[in-house]
């Protein structure tokens, strides 16, 4: 039986809730909805499967909403429905989420799946803000989002062909998830986590063509946008990855300069933890990310900046702020190493980017050799190894030798 979970706040949304239910179930019959309440006031109605009460007794120590604020109860009932959730998915009862609401359901639903599903289970938001920021409510994962247009109040014909095409998709997501779960298990081929920007391309692609090519290899390409760097840290704990070449930590300049494009305090934290191979390198540690050039803050307007395209501002990284992201690199990777043996750092010389060769607009060989020097002397007694190498980083003998070495750290051979 393919089971699909409806979370929703059914004080304030149950009519809308129960048309989804049906939305679904006339998708196909052979689906069963738990309708999860997560609303503030309790609600009696047979179409409930684990009411606000139940969730509260369960798995909020019976705590009452009576004194909280509106955020608060969020908060609780995100946690209550997060642990409930959970462990419905560990005992294989449910193939889908779906939620439909506004900016607090949306919210309280999105933190539910982010926090109790592995990427690559199916989760659905209808909602009325999916048109506009959506980087909190998806964070590192694969929500999909399906903006209502108009709000979840009361069934107009709108909002019932946009709830009934949810309702369709979630079913046959959740119906193609559980006819695969099987089979998704049983490949033999090692899984390599590489990240990307488009300053390192060249490279990644050589990489990529050279390891699928000629090992059992199969590549997962994470753009270094922020929640790129954050979805390879987070597929890395769940066990999705067997190593990683992290090419291209960028997103350290923007957490330590306040860009655009950061992955946050916890970047390197999950490969090292989890004793993986892990090669690390510093492509597009040149750069700091911001949008269109009248969105630079103005203590950096007289920096070198250069537009990579219309949208997209770059920054060259200074002397002090290189040492500073060399000194991060080295922090993390000291502190969360299992296994020297299984992290090497590579410094390629010749250029950290494509616009960082000696002929290029970031070219500055006094900010390179000082984040080379902070790694290496963050880095000392460690044993961990690091390679420093005269070529660019998107030469293409650079990136053979660097997947080459991965592959030594995964003890692979080549099967032909």
């Amino acid at each position: 039986m393919v089971a699909i979970v409806l979370l929703g706040t059914c004080d304030t949304k149950l009519i809308e809730l129960l048309f989804l239910r049906d939305a679904i179930k006339e998708s196909d019959s052979g689906i069963d909805v738990f309708l999860l309440d997560v609303g503030r006031h309790p609600v009696h109605h047979d179409a409930i499967t684990m009411t606000q009460s139940n969730l509260l007794e369960e798995h909020g120590e019976n705590r009452k909403l009576d004194d909280l604020s509106r955020g608060e109860v969020v908060k609780l009932m995100a946690e209550c429905a997060a642990k409930a959730v959970q462990d419905l998915f560990e005992r294989g009862s449910i193939h889908g989420i779906i939620s439909a609401g506004g900016s607090g359901g949306t919210s309280l639903a999105s933190t539910v799946m982010r926090n109790a599903l592995p990427i690559g289970f199916p989760k659905m938001i209808v909602s009325t803000v999916a048109s506009g920021d959506t980087g909190p409510i998806v964070e590192e994962t694969d929500i999909t989002l399906m903006y209502s247009v108009v709000d979840v109040a009361g069934l107009n014909q709108l909002l019932r062909n946009v709830l009934s095409n949810a309702g369709a998709a979630i079913a046959g997501m959740a119906k193609s998830y559980a006819s695969r779960k099987p089979v998704s298990t049983t490949s033999s081929k090692k899984r390599v986590g590489i990240t990307m920007f488009g300053v390192t391309t060249p490279a990644v692609d050589a990489i990529r063509k050279h390891l699928e090519s000629n090992y059992d290899i199969e590549t997962y390409i994470f753009h270094a946008t922020g929640h790129g760097g954050k979805a390879m840290e987070r597929l890395t704990q769940e066990g999705g990855l067997d190593a990683v070449l992290d090419l291209t930590t960028t997103e350290i300049c923007d957490h330590l300069t306040g860009g655009v494009m950061s992955a946050g305090p916890t970047r390197l934290e999950a490969a090292a933890k989890a004793g993986i191979p892990n090669i690390v390198s510093v492509g597009a540690t040149d750069m700091t990310n911001f949008g269109p050039k009248n969105t630079v803050p103005e203590k950096y307007h007289n920096r070198k900046l250069y537009e990579h395209n219309p949208m997209v501002t770059l920054m060259r990284t200074s002397k002090e702020e290189a040492a500073d992201v060399g000194t991060f690199i080295a922090k993390q990777l000291r502190k969360y190493y299992k296994d020297p043996s299984m992290v090497e750092v590579w410094l390629p010389m010749g250029g950290i980017s494509m616009i960082a060769t000696p002929d290029g607009p970031f070219a500055d060989a006094e900010a390179d050799t000082a984040l080379s020097e902070a790694i290496r002397s963050g880095l000392s007694n460690t044993g961990i190894k690091i390679v420093d190498d005269d070529r660019a980083i998107n030469d293409e003998s650079f990136a053979h030798d660097i997947a080459e070495a991965l592959v030594r750290k995964m003890d692979l051979k080549s099967p032909q």
